[in-house]
């Protein structure tokens, strides 16, 4: 009812006399003169929808015509340069282990819960690529494999000798917990000195 109070007290008339046109400028009006969020114009739009079918009894469809929902605006993930990938990997790793892992979620483009239960098995030299099982949506897809992740993983094999899992817990029979994967990205951040773009999922965004 304020939604249908605002639109009548705006062009000071009763709401069954507002024209499609002046329900139409006046959701620019919200939008875009009192600078309102989407999800507020929404708000306006689901109220005055609701008066005009159940009220006024107009009809739905065209009702969706002439009062649509505004879409939500496409935000573009915020990605670190090449510059602070390279801070990130050297200065913000001090553990060869980290630096292996968070090169390998960037490399690969992996979710952390993918670079988590990564396999010796799954690194295919020969073709590459990456092996991965049980994806999102319960999938398993292949991704690429560079030269350089592959020479950091070959390092890192010989230095730690991972069997089950390619980044095992405090246990090598568990693979790096989720948390811990979170730990690792996070405090090399900090010591790195960049600005928080996301988390972790950060590094895979900026793969693609």
């Amino acid at each position: 009812m304020r939604v249908v109070r605002d639109l009548a007290a705006h062009y000071h008339k009763p709401p069954d006399l507002v024209s499609d046109e002046e329900i139409k400028d006046y959701l620019v009006h919200l939008a875009q003169g009192r600078q309102l969020a989407r999800s507020s114009v929404n708000v306006a739009v689901n109220g005055m929808r609701s008066f005009f079918e159940l009220v006024l009894k107009r009809d739905c469809e065209h009702l969706k015509r002439v009062i649509p929902h505004t879409k939500r605006a496409i935000r573009r993930p915020r990605v670190y340069s090449i510059e602070e990938l390279e801070r990130l990997f050297t200065v913000g790793c001090v553990h060869p282990k980290h630096r292996t892992f968070l090169m390998t979620v960037y490399g690969g483009g992996l979710r952390l819960g993918e670079a988590c239960r990564l396999k010796p098995a799954h690194i295919d030299s020969a073709r590459m690529q990456i092996r991965i099982e049980d994806g999102k949506g319960h999938k398993d897809r292949y991704t690429l494999l560079s030269a350089r992740l592959l020479q950091e993983l070959r390092d890192y094999y010989r230095m730690f000798r991972p069997k089950e899992w390619l980044f095992f817990g405090r246990n090598q029979n568990e693979p790096l917990s989720r948390n811990t994967g979170q730990k690792i990205f996070y405090n090399a951040q900090e010591r790195a000195e960049l600005p928080d773009k996301g988390g972790i999922h950060s590094l895979r965004n900026a793969s693609t």
